[in-house]
């Protein structure tokens, strides 16, 4: 046996042989409980980064803690086509060619967004094999798959028969640079430092952010209850530039303490206005298309910018005597989560799902236990959104993606359409037997960022479509940071590859690194360090397995039986110390505390059983006691048994070493028994 740990010569060939062997596929048995995860499918547009590595831990530890349960274990993987973010980076690497999706046509573009898409699926099935994804492949789905498309427009077909869909003229959130529609979702909101203008009005000042749209104000709006104003609700403003009079209304939504208490109103660009504007039946005038250009304006602001609109009718306020003061001014505007472009609210007709009465059911579940969500402290945030939600835009001017089956509609459908349908629409693709046996799933494990975008969505649709809550357990795990606390990006040169990373280390001292501290919901700092000491570890288990081989070597040693001859105190110690192991492990990872899990075998194998009980047993060896040899054997097969779903790879090399249990893998063999 090799002196060193070479995980670069063992773990291509392990995975290797579990995929061929069909470890990975389960047997439908309708006398055993089955174990099912959905993998969050990742978006086809890149390599996997670390925070996806986190999810491929903690998924594949509980697969494979199940499988060695004995219960027919499904997980099952997949990728998205990911909609705009994809046209996104795509476009980009188009860009790079001088191209645009124009110079190509929408039938090119999409051919080759599709190709580019599956290469990058494939390169992260890779990544996703080299980190030990014990996954079901053979199972394996896209969200463009013919059979997923099936099943997922026939959702929309039952939504819009049940009235639940409907083409509506409302405010969004318009994206310029991606010439689309998005959620409120889609949406991140980041700090920006601006100037609020303060402008007089006629008979009352109002302050703003937003100059530009002047031209499109349709009335002045106070609250109710503020006695500066009490007395001019109900007379009329002068609109500078334009000279026109408006009303001046009263409404609680506006917030006294911003500016001068009185806001001017615009429905045609602003979603507070816009709910306004339909309380007091005003117009919606639009001046703003969906270029970000000016519209429907004077001449001399037709065609303009919204920052070149923005300067001159400053200047023309400042001309007329009406601009009181600018003050500078820190709030959040509203950006495309996929490009970064400043989001311009528009009036736009777009199709919309009514998401009332899909969220009572998902309510309830949450409420009643039918669905828990570790952590707990989640179900809060949950409530709170899902009781105040909006009808859900779900249609986008995009070229990549679902096209809505609705004749002479050319719009999309918004990707988390189709993967708010993930679980039942997988099992039921793959088969019918597949759906009615492991659904519903048991957990679904995914970063805590998307519980609304998609947990909350599969709830809605899953119940909608199944009557089912598609999984039990919400498991949220939290961002995987630098060692620092800093958030990884590419500009700060602090991103970890995991890819890199498991070449250097192993994917094993990878895998513990990465759960290793964490806790549910909770970010987790992660440096090369830390993975570097996980490899120490690796080192540890392979010399107490080299000790315990060599000594092994050439003797008759009984198997360990708990009534055996010649066992001593320090035996029996150790034999309880590893009993009160299982049974932590189990209590464990049946509550999903990986780290502790993990923690708790890290520390009796490294100080229990190789700083004190091997080190005890030197002398017991050299005097030929085959007693010591059985408890050692004994004890550290259990312990590669614990530690295999956390460690697969070293694991399962170590079990192989020993002569009689090359028949039986480590992968499938059963979980240690309490004595």
């Amino acid at each position: 046996m090799d002196k060193v740990y070479r995980h670069q010569e063992v773990e291509e060939k392990w995975y290797r042989f579990w995929e061929e062997s069909g470890f990975f596929t389960p047997k439908i048995d309708p006398k055993k409980k089955p174990f099912c995860i959905i993998m969050p499918p990742p978006n086809a547009n890149g390599p996997l980064h670390i925070g996806h590595a986190m999810f491929v831990t903690i998924q594949d530890i509980l697969t494979r803690y199940h499988r060695m349960l004995g219960e027919p274990t499904l997980w099952l993987p997949g990728a998205d086509h990911a909609g705009i973010l994809t046209q996104v980076v795509f476009e980009k690497e188009l860009a790079k060619l001088g191209k645009t999706r124009f110079d190509l046509g929408q039938e090119e573009f999409y051919h080759q967004c599709y190709e580019f898409s599956q290469k990058n699926k494939q390169y992260m099935y890779s990544q996703l094999k080299r980190l030990g994804a014990s996954c079901d492949w053979t199972r394996e789905k896209f969200t463009l798959d013919p059979d997923i498309k099936e099943i997922v427009l026939a959702t929309f077909k039952k939504l819009y028969q049940d009235g639940l869909v409907y083409k509506g003229e409302r405010i969004i959130n318009w994206c310029p640079r991606c010439t689309t529609a998005l959620s409120d979702l889609e949406v991140e909101y980041q700090e920006q430092n601006d100037q609020l203008y303060f402008v007089s009005y006629g008979i009352i000042k109002i302050a703003t952010t937003r100059p530009e749209t002047i031209l499109a104000d349709v009335a002045v709006a106070v609250h109710p209850e503020d006695k500066r104003y009490k007395k001019l609700v109900g007379q009329e403003a002068t609109l500078p530039i334009l000279n026109k009079k408006i009303p001046i209304i009263a409404d609680e939504a506006i917030d006294p303490k911003f500016g001068t208490g009185a806001l001017k109103i615009t429905p045609g660009h602003d979603p507070l206005d816009w709910e306004i504007g339909q309380r007091h039946k005003l117009a919606a005038l639009v001046v703003i298309d969906t270029n970000g250009k000016m519209v429907d304006v004077p001449e001399g602001f037709l065609g303009l910018t919204t920052q070149e609109a923005r300067k001159i009718i400053v200047e023309k306020l400042k001309e007329q005597g009406v601009l009181i003061k600018i003050e500078p001014y820190k709030h959040n505007v509203g950006a495309c989560e996929r490009c970064g472009t400043i989001i311009e609210p528009l009036i736009s007709k777009q199709w919309f799902i009514k998401t009332k009465p899909l969220a009572e059911p998902a309510i309830k579940a949450v409420k009643s236990g039918e669905i828990k969500i570790v952590p707990r402290r989640f179900e809060k945030v949950y409530f709170n959104w899902m009781e105040n939600i909006k009808d859900w835009c779900i249609s986008r001017q995009i070229w990549w993606g679902y096209k809505i089956p609705i004749e002479g509609e050319e719009d999309t459908l918004d990707t988390w359409f189709s993967s708010g349908q993930w679980p039942f629409a997988t099992l039921m693709a793959n088969s019918q037997e597949d759906f009615d046996y492991f659904y519903p799933t048991q957990v679904l494990e995914t970063g805590y960022e998307i519980l609304f975008f998609w947990v909350a969505r599969m709830i809605m649709l899953g119940f909608y479509r199944t009557g089912k809550a598609p999984f039990k357990t919400v498991y949220l795990h939290g961002l995987v940071r630098d060692a620092f606390g800093e958030k990884m990006s590419k500009s700060k040169g602090n991103v970890i590859d995991p890819l890199g990373v498991s070449q250097k280390y192993g994917a094993d001292a990878v895998r513990m690194a990465l759960i290793w501290g964490t806790s549910p919901g909770h970010d987790l700092n992660l440096g090369e360090e830390k993975i570097r000491g996980m490899r120490n570890f690796t080192n540890k288990v392979w010399n107490i397995g080299r000790f315990i081989l060599l000594n092994l070597e050439g003797k008759k040693v009984p198997f360990y039986e708990e009534k055996m001859k010649g066992l001593t105190d320090k035996d029996q110690e150790i034999l309880n110390d590893l009993n009160h192991l299982i049974k932590q492990t189990i209590q464990n990872l049946d509550n999903f505390r990986f780290s502790q899990a993990a923690g708790g075998i890290y520390e009796f194998l490294w100080h229990k059983f190789a700083d004190i009980y091997i080190e005890y047993s030197k002398k017991r060896i050299a005097d030929g006691d085959l007693t010591v040899l059985a408890v050692l054997r004994h004890v550290y097969l259990n312990c590669l048994k614990l530690l295999h779903p956390f460690m697969p790879f070293i694991t399962e090399d170590l079990w192989s070493k020993f002569e009689k249990l090359k028949k039986e893998p480590l992968i499938i063999s059963p979980w240690p028994k309490l004595d």
